[in-house]
């Protein structure tokens, strides 16, 4: 069962083929063996998952079952949940027992869904290889010496490696796409605001916003009618009406107009990777649609602009880890001072640290003209490329990452280089569009994603898209050897 996508179990579930009791123990029984391979989960949260399940089933003998209730997923660790750690992949919250439920995780739980644990990260959401957290790397399950992306890397390889049927992500800067791609499964980050930030712990909070990773298209359909809603206690949510994401799946793609970025097809993309996402661009004219060249000028400057406004976002958000109120707290402090610097430095890592000065000395008088600012100016520069983009194509099509997963500590001592894995993913942050990834093929034997950008609010498109793809091919159907 654990082999089948989640809309397959769902169904399964609704005809009384099995139990979400029996199916919330094989996953048990599978992370058990499994994931010390893998170290995709930070908490399993077993006995609350057979409750959980039990109550499912409850529900659903009583008529009152959702599409989702009994269907066992993993919540990324950067979501509040009430009475089960939630520590964002630091050694500052390792010992922070969430008070409240997260907006995201209530509506699973309203929904009847099974919570099997707390997936692994990079700490705080910084990093794209999930090297850096303090409960150690997560490995691909398509090769264990590779990364598997990040920030949402547990959640990419638990999904990958057949350890729950559905995660939770969240992308500041394509930390649910990048890893989505290099473990080859399906991620959506929707339209900034389609989805409750609140009780998700801040990284950059204009760029943040959550959105599921799944096997198929189908799947992240079913999750995101779950996850999308307007919250008051969000003020950055939209209050605008959600559409059952499913219901235009399997609409023609007839008249389809596909935008080509230039700037994707130039130096510094693997030429292997190109191939595979030109052949996908072919297939997709078999189903009917139109390709033309665009172009989004300002794409080179995507990642400088995120480096500086990401961090300073952070550094204004951290601020609140000082050892005083919750989190890690040094021992035996002279005096206040005292407390401040030992618990950052003892309890942050290095690569928080890193964002944590940059964002500082970015914000700092004097500098915030010639930086904050000036990259504030180029993120709407970006947005306009894609606007006027979206005058003429419906979609804009390329590369998720510019190569495939590469080894474990490849790039750890080299900052930029890891920074550039996010290339093609940044601006759809910047611009705070919906940004999708699909498998389309493999590189020596790892995953490559085609990445999707569509105009606002337009996830329903992007799901019909994605999931007509996957219908005429076979890519997100393969699993990885020994699975």
């Amino acid at each position: 069962m654990h082999n089948k996508t989640l809309a397959e179990q769902s169904r399964a579930l609704a005809a009384g083929d099995i139990t979400s009791e029996e199916l919330t123990r094989a996953y048990l029984d599978r992370i058990r063996d499994l994931d010390a391979t893998y170290n995709s989960y930070i908490t399993v949260t077993e006995e609350l998952a057979m409750n959980q399940a039990r109550n499912a089933d409850t529900l659903r003998a009583e008529g009152k079952a959702t599409p989702l209730t009994g269907i066992p997923l993993a919540q990324k660790d950067i979501f509040c949940t009430e009475g089960v750690k939630t520590s964002c992949g630091s050694k500052m919250l390792d010992n922070f027992i969430a008070p409240y439920e997260s907006t995201v995780t209530q509506n699973f739980k309203d929904a009847g869904a099974v919570m099997l644990g707390k997936t692994n990260m990079d700490e705080f959401a910084m990093g794209s290889s999930n090297e850096s957290s303090y409960y150690g790397i997560v490995r691909n399950p398509w090769n264990t010496e590779m990364i598997p992306g990040g920030s949402s890397g547990g959640a990419a390889a638990c999904i990958a490696a057949r350890l729950a049927a559905g995660a939770t992500g969240t992308d500041t800067g394509g930390s649910i796409r990048q890893p989505a791609s290099m473990c080859g499964i399906t991620g959506i980050k929707p339209t900034y605001g389609r989805v409750s930030r609140w009780g998700m712990i801040a990284f950059a909070s204009s760029l943040d916003q959550a959105g599921p990773m799944t096997r198929t298209a189908e799947d992240a359909a079913m999750m995101l009618n779950v996850m999308a809603g307007y919250d008051p206690k969000d003020s950055t949510c939209v209050n605008r009406e959600v559409p059952d994401y499913t219901a235009d799946l399997t609409k023609p793609l007839d008249g389809l107009r596909i935008g080509l970025p230039k700037e994707y097809f130039a130096a510094g993309l693997d030429s292997r990777v190109e191939a595979i996402i030109r052949d996908a661009v072919r297939e997709y004219e078999k189903l009917g649609a139109t390709v033309k060249e665009v172009s989004l000028p300002s794409s080179d400057l995507a990642v400088a602009a995120y480096y500086v406004i990401a961090p300073a976002e952070a550094s204004s958000n951290l601020s609140r880890f000082d050892g005083v109120r919750f989190g890690y707290r040094c021992e035996d402090p002279q005096d206040l001072e005292d407390l401040y610097k030992r618990s950052r430095s003892e309890g942050f890592g290095g690569e928080v640290k890193r964002r944590i000065l940059v964002g500082t000395y970015a914000l700092s008088a004097g500098y915030y003209d010639a930086y904050y600012l000036k990259a504030q100016k180029i993120r709407r520069l970006i947005k306009d490329d894609f606007t006027r983009a979206f005058q003429d194509v419906d979609v804009i099509m390329g590369p998720t990452a510019p190569a495939p997963a590469f080894p474990i500590g490849d790039k750890t001592d080299d900052p930029v280089a890891m920074y550039l894995s996010d290339i093609y993913t940044i601006a759809t942050n910047l611009a705070g569009l919906p940004g999708m990834t699909l498998p389309a093929g493999f590189v020596d034997g790892l995953p490559v994603g085609l990445q999707l950008t569509g105009n606002y609010f337009d996830e329903s498109r992007l799901l019909n898209i994605a999931h007509r793809f996957q219908m005429a091919t076979d890519w997100h159907a393969q699993t990885p050897a020994g699975l």
